[in-house]
């Protein structure tokens, strides 16, 4: 008869699918500006890639009158990139299906639909490194995994966020 596992063994054998991903996602919905309640979490997952953490600032110049050497530089709007993650599974058998009804709802017309996301970068050991959030974000693009019997494509081939913040959490 097989000895039962024990919990943290269990929790170890229940992530190890993921174990080969770096990039570990969270997605919560927000509640409503005014309203009470508390985040509540929608799917988790892990990705092989991530690009697009990138915030950029617009210099404002400013010409002052009598200053002949060079223009006053001020800081201007800041803009996000779009974040791309690729290759990606979730953890439960419904993550894949509750990442593509966002996506659905925000297409049909629902574009206040936002959520808060978490990237969470991993080391070889599966430790966590450093984690980076995204502000009220916005599912722009869900590409699936081609359909290939013989092939070992996971399930979220890419998924695109654009947002309304990027912070590194400490």
């Amino acid at each position: 008869m097989a000895e039962p596992l024990d919990s943290a063994r269990q929790e170890r054998l229940d992530a190890a699918p993921l174990g080969v991903f770096r990039f570990h996602v969270s997605f919560r919905k927000q509640p409503i500006k005014g309203a009470t309640g508390a985040e509540v979490p929608l799917c988790q997952g892990a990705f092989a890639e991530c690009s697009g953490l990138e915030a950029s600032m617009e210099p404002k110049v400013i010409k002052v009158g009598g200053a002949n050497y060079g223009a006053v530089q001020r800081a201007g709007p800041v803009s996000f990139a779009t974040v791309v993650l690729k290759r990606g599974m979730t953890r439960t058998r419904n993550g894949r299906q509750e990442l593509w009804d966002w996506f659905a709802t925000v297409a049909a017309g629902a574009y206040a639909y936002r959520m808060e996301v978490e990237i969470e970068m991993r080391n070889g050991r599966d430790e966590p490194v450093l984690r980076w959030a995204l502000r009220r974000a916005l599912p722009v693009k869900f590409k699936a995994a081609d359909l290939n019997a013989k092939g070992t494509e996971v399930g979220i081939e890419e998924l695109h966020l654009a947002h309304e913040g990027l912070v590194l959490v400490s």
